[in-house]
């Protein structure tokens, strides 16, 4: 049986909790409290497995009530039950030490099984933060691996060919003898060129170029 201890501040949601979970045969409902403070004078004198805890709470919120926790029940699992689902909250609350996070909008067959979860020593996260930090994720990987690839067109015709004469190992001056023009005009073409490849020096923009397939153009 997994002794459960239920935290947060509305009276209503704790009693729907404790009522959905009673039908829960491995479940058990042990304690209640309606802020961090209330929660760690339960303890005093209630063994628990898992807290069952908002992080929205007034007197001592979840945040600050994870330290206390950490510090004076190490072995107690705390699964995090709230509205606030931005990846920042959820950060902060699991590095502060909780084992999983739920919304509050989950069906209680999700809390269960979370419940469970974080008290058989396993992380949880319930499926819609989950999903949505993974579409977020692949966002940004795309976005970054698109913001980093340089298409030919970024390059003038002319700046490729200085480009081509760069890999070569060719001066600004030789460069601008083969292409008839001032070795002035060569160095605002490096310029633009590293400026447009985000790159440091010479060595760097040639493994640039390598890399994203300019030389082969």
């Amino acid at each position: 049986m997994i002794r459960v201890l239920l935290t947060d501040d509305h009276t209503i949601l704790r009693d729907g909790i404790r009522a959905l979970l009673t039908l829960q045969p491995d479940l058990e409902v042990v304690g209640e409290a309606g802020n961090g403070q209330e929660l760690l004078s339960l303890l005093e004198h209630t063994s628990a497995d898992v807290v069952l805890m908002d992080c929205n709470m007034p007197v001592m919120d979840g945040f600050t009530t994870m330290g206390y926790l950490r510090e004076q029940y190490p072995a107690l699992r705390v699964l995090v039950l709230s509205m606030l689902d931005h990846e920042n909250y959820v950060h902060r609350m699991l590095e502060a030490g909780a084992h999983g996070y739920v919304l509050k909008n989950a069906d209680i067959t999700e809390i269960s099984h979370g419940i469970r979860t974080v008290a058989a020593g396993r992380p949880f996260l319930c499926t819609e933060l989950g999903l949505d930090m993974l579409n977020k994720l692949v966002r940004t990987t795309v976005a970054v691996s698109e913001g980093s690839r340089l298409k030919t067109g970024d390059l003038s015709k002319r700046e490729l060919e200085v480009l081509h004469l760069i890999a070569e190992g060719l001066t600004n001056a030789e460069i601008a003898d083969q292409l008839f023009t001032s070795k002035r005009t060569i160095e605002t073409h490096r310029q633009n060129i590293i400026e447009k490849t985000q790159t440091k020096n010479t060595a760097a923009l040639i493994k640039f170029a390598v890399s994203n397939g300019l030389l082969g153009q």
